[in-house]
């Protein structure tokens, strides 16, 4: 929790302090955060592989290290006002590096923590407690920002992770749940990818997945330039924005908690629930409405994304968990370096609003296509059941 809250102050004063140092630019703005997200695309298969050879507690204590240690850095850089923009985007590259080992095992070490049988209800208070990470961070960043400016939210990150490291070496390993090792071994990765190819309800999901997140869940960029450019707010306004939206999150992260195993049905249906009401909240004429759209828009979109968490990890074996993770984390973030340059590029030119209404119309399209595949496969496989051999041998 304390480290979360830390990591999203960061967010907010990276945003804040892009903005800055290039005078407003919204492609700057997306070329960073998509500069982050990059090694995600470019590695996630290898860092889930990772996740499965090795000790999940041990891999994250390094990983969770790296990442305050890069905070400092940052966090000196602008302290000291040595800080460029090209200063920014190598930080934020290497933060993507290490994500690309932490966010698999992290996602995988919740079930060695609880059990499958509490698999998906773990997933889902995790997402609360990220999301209340969320309401918090972007408020008191706000109000650092405005009170000292953006260094200080980058030194409070950074000792933030010392919490996450106390925390993991007090766990007792004799209470954990952990999955045997996988020994290294060539074709790990074209494994993984064999076996997720194989299942149609983890692969059709995953398309609609990243059309979702690539296109339509870049609040990060949006918020700022909707606060900055067309609404004319500070940083502490940007804040409350980013909060309010996370507090939608929060609630949906806490209904998602109360479900077993979520529908391919859920998935879709709240992917054409958000796209509508991100396509509503490019057109709020004013602040406060734009800030009442963002509750719901975030409640829909964390019950998305959880239940696309929980139906991935709950479709795969416990040896092929970590690899099927890095690709779900390659579709779920991988894409934002596509996707954020794109909607900055588009605010720039088009403005703010027009990037959140494409990036709703993508979203509300894709669950539609991927509805059509979802009910095509079910028919084939219906068909199937139903030949004369099938039942032969069914009978038998």
């Amino acid at each position: 929790m304390v480290s979360n809250t830390g990591t999203w102050m960061q967010r907010v004063a990276q945003d804040w302090l892009v903005l800055d140092l290039t005078h407003n630019s919204g492609t700057a703005l997306g070329i960073a955060t998509g500069l982050q997200f990059l090694p995600l695309l470019l590695f996630s298969l290898w860092g889930g592989a990772i996740a499965d050879r090795y000790s999940k507690r041990r891999i994250l204590m390094i990983t969770q290290a790296a990442m305050g240690g890069l905070a400092l850095i940052l966090g000196i850089l602008a302290l000291t006002g040595a800080v460029e923009i090209w200063q920014v985007y190598a930080l934020a590259f290497a933060l993507g590096l290490v994500s690309v080992v932490d966010n698999p095992t992290r996602q995988t070490f919740a079930v060695e923590m609880v059990g499958r049988a509490d698999m998906p209800n773990a997933i889902a208070l995790n997402s609360a407690i990220f999301n209340l990470a969320r309401i918090m961070g972007p408020a008191v960043a706000g109000l650092v920002i405005s009170a000292v400016g953006t260094p200080l939210a980058f030194i409070v990150n950074a000792a933030s992770y010392g919490a996450v490291l106390i925390g993991l070496g007090l766990m007792r390993p004799s209470e954990l749940n952990p999955v045997e090792p996988t020994s290294r071994a060539k074709g790990q990765v074209r494994e993984g990818l064999a076996f997720v190819r194989a299942r149609p309800g983890l692969w059709m999901p995953m398309v609609l997945i990243f059309f979702v997140a690539t296109f339509g869940m870049n609040f990060q960029v949006t918020t700022a330039l909707m606060s900055r450019q067309v609404f004319h707010t500070g940083a502490g306004a940007f804040g409350i924005a980013s909060a309010t939206f996370a507090a939608g999150a929060l609630a949906g992260a806490l209904l998602a908690a109360r479900r077993r195993r979520p529908a391919a049905g859920l998935l879709v249906l709240t992917a054409v629930v958000f796209g509508v009401l991100e396509m509503f909240t490019s057109l709020m004429p004013e602040f406060w409405s734009f800030l009442l759209l963002l509750v719901p828009t975030g409640l829909t979109l964390l019950t998305f994304s959880t239940a696309a968490n929980s139906a991935t990890q709950l479709g795969t074996t416990p040896e092929m968990r970590g690899r099927v993770m890095g690709l779900y984390l390659l579709v779920f973030l991988g894409g934002t370096p596509l996707g954020a340059p794109l909607v900055g590029w588009v605010a720039q030119q088009f403005g703010p609003r027009m990037s959140l209404l494409a990036g709703g119309a993508i979203s509300v399209v894709a669950a539609v296509v991927v509805a059509g595949m979802l009910v095509h496969s079910r028919r084939v496989r219906l068909r199937d059941y139903l030949r004369p051999r099938a039942l032969a041998k069914l009978m038998a």
